[in-house]
């Protein structure tokens, strides 16, 4: 077995222990392969792309030098997270066609944890459907 399987094992079994849908068929579905696919993963058989690795290493909120062996800590520096944060809200942007300009802080953006990212793509989504229903009023 190697360090990325045993670190993906046992942190999975982490999170599974805090909240039991944490199942290899949940974290599969998350990342998008099979299950068996990742049950490779797990028991060292197979190792992921560097893509897939990204994805775990954000859906478990943790770094991938953790999951390779790099490092020994598995928390996201603030740089980490700061840059994982802007990425999310840039791809609400994107998501939502809405020019950044003028809007917030960009600085501020930086410090934004998770549940106020999911707070900002609410209010995005108001946003578009509050400019829809004016367009359809003015036709």
């Amino acid at each position: 077995m190697t360090i990325f399987s045993q670190r993906l094992k046992n942190y999975r079994g982490k999170l599974k222990s805090q909240d039991s849908k944490w199942t290899q068929q949940y974290v599969a579905n998350k990342i998008g392969v099979a299950r068996v696919t990742y049950t490779a993963y797990e028991n060292g058989t197979k190792m992921p792309p560097v893509d897939t690795v990204n994805s775990i290493a954000e859906l478990f909120n943790i770094k991938t030098d953790y999951l390779l062996g790099r490092t020994d800590n598995p928390e996201p520096s603030n740089e980490d997270y700061s840059y994982n944060t802007l990425k999310q809200i840039n791809e609400l942007l994107k998501k939502f066609n809405i020019d950044q300009s003028g809007l917030f802080d960009i600085e501020k953006w930086k410090t934004m944890g998770p549940e106020e990212i999911k707070q900002l793509e609410s209010y995005f989504e108001f946003i578009v459907q509050e400019a829809k229903k004016k367009n359809k009023q003015k036709d």
